[in-house]
């Protein structure tokens, strides 16, 4: 396995633990994002991405927050919910969503983002510095549109973000023929 791109997302809020959001791809084939790098007492560190635990409530059965006092949902008082421990006893609040199985694998990912860190907070003082982070699409080293994207977009067009519609082409309303499912989705 290896490492073949981290992109890095600084923050720039003064004082906060939370240094910047980071990417990493393995193989040019799989991302994982959302990775965090946050300041601790003996340096920056990095945590996977996670999610926050839920528990259902016993009136409606909506999912809420483990610390919900009330339910999102319906509005009526939840009884304290019972966190499940970590090793020293503490609330367990949230899961990971991905995150190395062995020491070895967790030290790869750290010792390579905290580099890449390291490095991009250097070109981040250099004058007309702009973040990677959120580029995507051909750009991205082993990335190939769908088929779907390969027909909408254009030779000269620049490549889209994963969420930002596609350019809307002839419809019906312009004298072309019906193309059946879909039609009119960005009138």
């Amino acid at each position: 396995m290896e490492i073949t791109e981290v992109r890095i997302k600084l923050m720039e809020e003064p004082g906060e633990r939370l240094k910047a959001f980071c990417s990493i791809t393995f193989n040019d084939a799989f991302v994982v994002r959302d990775l965090k790098i946050i300041e601790g007492s003996s340096g920056p560190f990095v945590a996977m991405p996670s999610r926050k635990l839920t528990s259902h409530c016993p009136y409606c059965g909506c999912k809420n927050h483990l610390r919900a006092g009330f339910c999102n949902q319906c509005g009526k008082r939840l009884r304290e919910m019972t966190a499940p421990k970590d090793e020293d006893g503490r609330a367990k609040l949230y899961a990971d969503i991905a995150h190395p199985i062995n020491s070895s694998c967790r030290e790869l990912i750290q010792d390579r983002v905290i580099k890449a860190f390291e490095e991009e907070k250097a070109q981040a003082k250099m004058p007309g510095y702009v973040s990677r982070y959120d580029e995507f699409g051909d750009e991205q080293p082993g990335a190939r549109p769908s088929t779907v994207e390969a027909t909408q977009i254009q030779p000269a067009e620049k490549p889209r973000g994963p969420h930002t519609p596609p350019s809307r082409r002839a419809t019906a309303t312009d004298g072309a023929a019906s193309k059946g499912f879909g039609e009119g989705v960005f009138d």
